[in-house]
């Protein structure tokens, strides 16, 4: 089972890519790099990987437990995994082919980025402030963690 130890280590490199991407995008000619491209997918398999994880080690025992504020804990975080990664994906689909950047409007895509960026962080912040204390209290063994 993972550790909050690892799991905080994900948010803390998610949030330090965002935060550098947010400032390298702004340049029309750096965001067009290969530095911040391989950076900017770098950011996107570190926030497809935290919430795979999440949802593969944290919502069942959640799930299962007989206080229903718990379980609903689970099911709301379990259902903004699922739309963050739908939103995720089309906002992939419209800027990336082939794991490239294809930027058109550079203004919309600093803006469209910027929403997505600020979605992750508003979800990390959540999870440290609800999911993780939620899951300690239920799963004794990782109270020491």
């Amino acid at each position: 089972m993972i550790s909050f130890e690892e799991l905080n280590h994900q948010n803390d490199k998610i949030t330090e890519l965002s935060n550098v991407l947010a400032y390298l995008i702004q340049d029309r000619a750096i965001c067009d790099t290969r530095v911040t491209c391989e950076l900017f997918f770098e950011y996107v398999d570190k926030v497809q990987q935290h919430l795979d994880i999440e949802d593969r080690e944290l919502y069942q025992s959640l799930l299962m437990h007989n206080d229903s504020k718990v379980c609903n804990t689970a099911k709301m975080f379990l259902s903004g995994s699922g739309e963050i990664k739908r939103v995720f994906s089309q906002y992939l689909k419209r800027w990336c082919k082939h794991r490239e950047l294809r930027i058109k409007d550079h203004k919309q895509f600093v803006k469209e980025t910027a929403e997505m960026f600020e979605l992750v962080l508003r979800r990390i912040e959540d999870e440290v402030e609800h999911l993780y204390p939620t899951v300690r209290a239920v799963n004794a063994n990782w109270a020491s963690a």
